[in-house]
């Protein structure tokens, strides 16, 4: 597949495009600062400022059979970035006929009841800008839509293994994110899905046959 990764200069969207390239894809990664973006072959990277319009985004995304947003402005522009520069990638995605969109999003996005958790309550502007772009992907974008909420992201080595029963805010290695994101693409069965994940004791393939 041709796959389009969104914030392509990230922590975890470097690991992620390791598995995909890994898995016979290949990638245009886009992103502000393009030259950071991991070189490898079948990797294109493009420049990508998520304050352009949809046609503009839309035309680095055409040809793509499937997105991922991973980028995020880490707290600095949080509105134009984080919320509705993921709204103006989905919308280009519908715009080009492209179904198939993985969303990065972060731990209880969508329950605003837990936000005041021990955790949560740090990074509450964060988790509303992503509670607004998961609740338009959702209900709005009518796009072939998967999900994927980790807790914290650490810089430990990857397990391989996550656990989908979450109840607080714990941990997961950047690669296992990856990883996890990578296999969503592989599992139709996670269409239609949000999956909050931690780390855990079943393998990742394993966990995400599971979601129902």
């Amino acid at each position: 597949m041709r796959i389009f990764v969104a914030g392509g200069s990230g922590r975890v969207a470097t690991e992620l495009i390791k598995d995909l390239i890994a898995d016979g894809n290949t990638v245009v990664a886009g992103a502000r600062h393009e030259d950071h973006i991991i070189k490898l072959n079948n990797v294109k990277p493009v420049h990508m400022d998520l304050h352009a319009s949809v046609d503009d985004l839309a035309k680095l995304m055409k040809g793509s059979d499937a997105v991922y947003f991973t980028a995020g402005s880490r707290g600095k522009d949080l509105l134009q970035t984080d919320a509705f520069g993921a709204v103006k990638t989905m919308q280009a995605a519908k715009k080009l006929g492209i179904e198939r969109y993985i969303m990065l999003s972060s731990i209880f996005a969508l329950q605003p009841d837990m936000w005041h958790i021990d955790g949560l309550d740090q990074i509450l502007d964060y988790t509303i800008a992503k509670y607004f772009a998961d609740n338009y992907l959702v209900n709005q974008s009518d796009l072939k839509y998967t999900i994927l909420q980790p807790t914290n992201l650490t810089e430990e080595k990857g397990t391989g293994k996550i656990s989908l029963d979450v109840t607080g805010v714990t941990s997961n290695p950047i690669p296992d994110v990856a990883k996890t994101l990578a296999e969503i693409l592989k599992h139709d069965n996670t269409i239609g899905k949000v999956i909050m994940m931690n780390s855990g004791d079943t393998p990742i393939d394993e966990a995400l046959a599971s979601v129902k």
